[in-house]
């Protein structure tokens, strides 16, 4: 048995098959590659990584089955997939995860050909454990799946909590003890124990609150933005993508550093010279047909808007989020002795989804002295109506206005 001083549970008790994937060179690379991404760009004390996270997750994962009675091979499969759920992710976690999808097919979840080329799945064999079933697990299937991946999974409960504490950000604060004590399987399903309605709801308060805050931070969306331009440009120069999918943080960003189209963008990351917010715009100001672009209308607007500005094509990105989710309002909460999903029982969730399309915001970036010309184009280009006019393609009973910044990222 290992013990770990954590910033967030203190000690954690690492044993078994956990403790002898921890120093494998696959979880071992999680050191090097930051939870949060460009986010520290905005909050400088926000550099935990991956390895962090996966023994907070690991922890909770072993405070669970004990609460909930899990014990034998079962539970240590389930403490594999916790210890190992995140070996699947590209550098910077999320940031360059679509630009690695697009090119592979994979997404960090799918972990078997990572398995597969390590000495994973001999460490597994040693306990008696299948690969294949550890993978599932992480990919939220089985009985005990949503343990680690679902609507009540550990592995939430711990990057709340872990992400409010690093960047000194509040909101992200919930009773996490609590929300384990109160874990059931009911029929085969993972629910919340009767009389947690409020319990259920703080993951949905606490997730509402820190995505405009810290997740989706103009300033981190502009990194984060600026990063997969520049790991596309790196496939594009020859970088294989699979290769990409393994790199570290640190790996990237010498990747960039070191080759001649990706330089500019490097450099300014690594000075924080950010671009601009050109254009700004609220969900109601979208016109429908560019709510959900594929990659090659995202680059056909980037090229249309960089010719109606007279700017070179790399000073402009198009930035769309996706349309928000919030796959927390399923989770299943014990009402009367029924199993009810939460979005059935709490008038809250219906407040929180409007809330997530009013935080919503398409934004295009370019460099700060031509950010104000570059707003212009993208208004004309993508059919925005500075002046709140109906247009043709805007939604029915949607107008259109727009915030234009043209300096100052923060």
């Amino acid at each position: 048995m290992k013990t770990i001083k954590d910033s967030v549970h203190d000690h954690i008790e690492v044993g078994g098959v956990a403790r002898a994937l921890l120093d494998t060179p696959e979880v071992q690379r999680l050191r090097h590659v930051k939870q949060l991404g460009t986010v520290s760009l905005v909050y400088p004390s926000a550099n935990h990584t991956r390895f962090e996270h996966s023994l907070g997750v690991y922890h909770l994962a072993c405070e669970a089955l004990s609460q909930l009675g899990i014990e034998g091979r079962a539970a240590e499969r389930v403490r594999a997939a916790a210890i190992l759920h995140d070996v699947g992710h590209g550098p910077y976690s999320h940031n360059v995860e679509d630009v690695i999808e697009r090119h592979t097919g994979k997404y960090h979840e799918d972990v078997e050909d990572v398995f597969a080329d390590s000495s994973i799945p001999g460490i597994l064999a040693e306990y008696d454990l299948d690969p294949d079933r550890v993978a599932d697990l992480v990919c939220g299937e089985g009985t005990y799946g949503g343990l680690v991946s679902g609507e009540l999974d550990v592995d939430r409960m711990d990057y709340l909590v872990r992400d409010a504490h690093h960047t000194g950000v509040p909101y992200g604060t919930i009773d996490h003890g609590r929300l384990v004590r109160e874990l059931r399987f009911v029929d085969d399903e993972l629910v919340l124990g009767e009389g947690n309605v409020q319990t259920a709801e703080s993951l949905l308060v606490a997730r509402a609150l820190m995505n405009p805050t810290v997740y989706s931070h103009h300033v981190a969306r502009i990194g984060k933005s600026m990063l997969r331009r520049g790991a596309e440009r790196l496939i594009e120069a020859g970088t294989d993508p699979e290769t990409l999918r393994r790199m570290d943080d640190h790996d990237l960003l010498v990747a960039l550093r070191t080759t001649a189209s990706t330089g500019g963008i490097a450099r300014r990351l690594a000075h924080r010279d950010l671009f601009k917010r050109a254009v700004w715009a609220e969900l109601r100001d979208v016109p429908r047909g560019v709510l959900d672009p594929s990659h090659e209308s995202v680059v056909e607007y980037e090229r249309d808007v960089a010719d109606r500005a007279g700017v070179d094509a790399d000073a402009v990105i198009l930035d769309v989020p996706g349309y928000p989710k919030m796959t927390e309002s399923s989770t299943r909460v014990v009402v009367g002795g029924e199993i009810r999903r939460l979005d059935e029982q709490s008038p809250l969730v219906r407040t929180l989804r409007q809330s997530q399309l009013n935080q919503w915001r398409l934004g295009v970036y370019a460099p700060a002295d031509v950010a104000d010309r570059v707003g212009h184009a993208a208004e004309a280009v993508l059919g925005l109506d500075t002046d709140g006019t109906l247009v043709s393609d805007v939604a029915p009973g949607l107008h259109t206005t727009l915030d234009r910044f043209g300096s100052g990222a923060e």
